[in-house]
């Protein structure tokens, strides 16, 4: 997603001193690092483990049933240990009854142990993704069967993370070997010859002798990539972080429950806190890829959702996580408010939150000097933010006020204007809905939040998550719930209002105070972000004609087919095809975060080319060819098989030992002309379809990736809708991002009518019979 414009610019400095060996143990000492990282991560997890939980797959009482057995058998004359309780007992004299309860611990610990090897090493069986839907083999449906067994106590959050295999680390002769398939279609033959040499030459020299920095590193942390990905891709990040790495959520694209914004500021603020109470308590059932009702996805994205923020630093930012908190930042009109959201412990109400918001609605007192554009300093470069934070924010009046914003549930701007799809001009309202959802007025927005909810004068709400803690999904997973519950368990009274009553001697929410002498820097920092905003093009529509269950029933994947589409729509754009980035996941495994599927394929620009031959029997063919091949690209990435994360962790390596590899520095610099991310509906039970179709999530989207190139998200709703996010920059000319969203919906169309053989004369003749 928008980690790609990361990864093109991926350029980082690492200065050893000294001989070879010293630049050895600089790699050495990052991989103990990463690894030191990773066991800190398992410890502060089992301090604040649910108990039931910790010892998944077993349960808590399954202690009592073993310590019971053990005393039951010995009762019966006899020792189950074989001798070992009597050991323990030679250094417990006396003490039988601990020494069995010492054995029966022990024993207990060992079962759960060896339990959570035979369910990571069935998580670890991914054949599964490669079979044909209903072409189920015998191996798989066994595999199945023993994945139900061990799981067959219901799971919480957290549950299945100590059993989620850990991601493997390709043979780099794999790797090079796709990665020169994925690039044959973009290269003349003197190009490909050339990167098939510098190819060769990493391999035999300097190629295996990073790899096995990176298979130590395998062993030692708990994920390869993780944490190398999450510093230099997104913390080291020097520039903006406002488009160039957040993203954005909408609302519902044709209903608002109300139009009161207090109302629905209330009712949006407790939702999200009625998930990260589920959170917490691990309430929330392990997500599982759609393909898949068995197999868990890693949840550690989850474990930061709430009360983070990112601090920006000289040379890296840095990720702050507080445990809880009981209030949420929220800006309006240039100020600042704390909003205690729990009194005595209790949760306020929905009625209560809208009656407090009402509060800063009403508060006539003006911004503070240099106050109202404030968060211009975190839509602007990260340096100039470190320098000032340091300087004026580290100690008294402004500190105070900072923590309160940094160590908030999460931020909220009630914007003063009116956003959706409304009035005469419903495609311009949804493109400036999200360009404000993207980057507002550059200083409304609070960007270092882990995210921000934005509830609108009208009423219409949307959010912008910073992308450094957790990737899109897991927000999705977060905005989904939150409109759910909003529009269907809490809900409004016949006036609009929030449901509950209201104590009115709550105190007013508090008003965050400044001594501001940088407001040259705040305006320095606005007109950077300022510039960013003016430049992106942003384009958002419904496509209407049909969806996945059109597509469904001519039994192609319906992510292919729009990939596919997207492909004869760029080249129909710009006459070439381009290096195409779709985000995929790696959650299958621990702390898993994203890789790359390079959907511009060879079996795709051979289809793309045939579109233009006028024969439909032959295009069909090269049509599934490409289908198949996107399906098992996006397979391989899912499984640990993809080319763009372990060819980024042999980079950082090669850095760290202070060596230059052309071929390695070549791969990282191509651009992602073509950046595309779906947005998955992952909790289709929450949305009732059939009784209340108005109610379309429209889904997400994110600012252009390359400065010449266009970013697209897309979002499957139900069975008849497909809505798409397209975003370019205006400095480029040839690129518009609503030249582009025609393209795409007439590639749709193309491709269906291609797909949809003609019906032969007799069965015309049949229907012409039956009418």
């Amino acid at each position: 997603m928008a980690e790609a414009h990361q990864a093109v610019a991926f350029q980082f400095t690492i200065t050893p001193e000294g001989i070879d060996l010293r630049l050895s143990y600089q790699a050495l000492s990052q991989i103990y690092l990463s690894g030191l990282r990773s066991w800190k991560k398992r410890i502060s997890r089992m301090r604040v483990k649910n108990d039931q939980g910790g010892v998944y797959p077993a349960s808590p009482s399954s202690w009592l049933f073993v310590v019971i057995a053990i005393l039951a058998t010995m009762y019966m004359r006899s020792d189950p240990s074989m001798g070992l309780i009597a050991k323990i007992q030679e250094h417990l004299p006396g003490q039988t009854m601990l020494s069995v309860l010492v054995f029966s611990t022990l024993l207990w610990l060992s079962l759960i142990l060896t339990l959570r090897f035979c369910l990571k090493l069935l998580l670890s069986y991914h054949r599964w993704m490669f079979e044909q839907h209903g072409h189920i083999s015998t191996t798989t449906k066994v595999w199945v069967t023993l994945v139900r067994l061990l799981s067959g106590r219901k799971p919480l959050l957290y549950s299945y993370q100590t059993s989620l295999p850990c991601l493997p680390v390709p043979p780099i002769k794999d790797t090079l070997e796709r990665y020169l398939e994925s690039v044959r279609p973009l290269l003349s033959g003197p190009g490909f010859q050339r990167m098939t040499v510098l190819a060769a030459q990493f391999e035999n020299s300097l190629g295996n002798r990073l790899q096995r920095y990176l298979k130590l590193k395998a062993l030692w942390a708990t994920n390869y990539v993780s944490d190398w990905w999450e510093e230099y891709i997104y913390l080291r990040g020097r520039g903006p972080i406002m488009v160039n790495s957040n993203y954005y959520g909408m609302d519902f694209l044709y209903v608002t429950p109300t139009p009161i914004q207090a109302a629905r500021a209330g009712n949006t603020i407790t939702a999200l806190l009625l998930y990260r109470r589920k959170v917490n308590s691990e309430q929330l059932t392990p997500v599982s890829p759609a393909t898949s009702t068995v197999i868990p996805l890693c949840a550690a994205q989850c474990e930061r959702m709430f009360n983070t923020t990112r601090t920006p630093g000289e040379e890296t930012d840095v990720l702050q996580h507080w445990q809880d908190s009981e209030f949420v930042a929220v800006y309006h009109r240039g100020r600042y408010f704390r909003l205690w959201v729990y009194k005595a412990g209790r949760l306020l109400s929905p009625r209560e939150i809208e009656y407090q918001i009402q509060r800063i609605l009403d508060d006539p007192s003006p911004p503070g000097p240099g106050e109202d554009r404030l968060g211009a300093l975190t839509a602007g470069d990260r340096v100039p933010w470190c320098a000032v934070r340091k300087q004026h924010f580290s100690s008294g009046v402004n500190k105070r006020s900072l923590d309160c914003i940094e160590r908030a549930a999460f931020f909220v701007t009630l914007d003063d204007e009116e956003q959706g799809m409304m009035g005469e001009d419903p495609v311009g309202n949804l493109d400036r809905y999200a360009k404000s959802l993207l980057h507002g007025k550059c200083y409304d927005r609070w960007f270092d939040k882990s995210f921000s909810v934005v509830v609108y004068k009208n009423g219409k709400n949307g959010l912008n998550a910073e992308h450094s803690w957790a990737d899109a999904p897991t927000v999705a997973h977060l905005w989904e719930f939150t409109l759910a519950t909003d529009a269907f368990q809490l809900g409004y009274t016949e006036d609009g209002h929030c449901k509950g009553e209201v104590e009115r001697s709550l105190p007013p929410p508090q008003r965050l105070t400044w001594d501001i002498p940088v407001e040259e820097q705040v305006s320095i920092s606005l007109s950077v972000a300022q510039a960013l905003a003016d430049d992106v093009d942003c384009h958002v529509f419904p496509f209407r004609d049909f969806g996945k269950g059109r597509i469904k029933k001519l039994k192609i994947s319906p992510d292919a087919f729009i990939q596919l589409a997207l492909q004869l729509a760029y080249y129909r754009d710009r006459k070439t095809f381009c290096l195409t980035y779709e985000a995929s996941m790696t959650r299958l495994f621990r702390e898993g975060r994203t890789e790359t599927v390079r959907s511009c394929s060879n079996e795709g620009c051979a289809f793309v080319k045939a579109m233009h031959s006028h024969l439909p029997a032959h295009c069909r063919r090269l049509f599934r060819l490409a289908a198949e091949k996107h399906q098992n690209l996006y397979r391989l990435a899912m499984t640990g098989s993809g080319i763009d994360r372990h060819l980024f962790c042999l980079y950082v390596v090669s850095k760290y030992l202070g060596v230059e590899s052309p071929f390695l520095t070549e791969v990282l610099s191509e651009p992602w002309r073509l950046s595309t991310s779906q947005t998955p509906v992952q909790q289709l039970e929450l949305f009732d379809m059939k009784n209340h179709p108005d109610f379309i999530s429209l889904g997400g989207g994110f600012g252009p990736v390359a400065d010449d190139g266009y970013g697209v998200s897309y979002i499957i709703v139900g069975e008849d809708m497909i809505n798409y996010h397209v975003s370019c920059k205006h400095s480029f000319s040839e690129t518009d991002s609503h030249r582009f969203g025609a393209q795409i919906s007439r590639a749709l169309l193309d491709l269906l009518s291609v797909l949809t053989p003609a019906k032969s004369e007799n069965s015309q003749a049949q229907d012409k019979k039956q009418q």
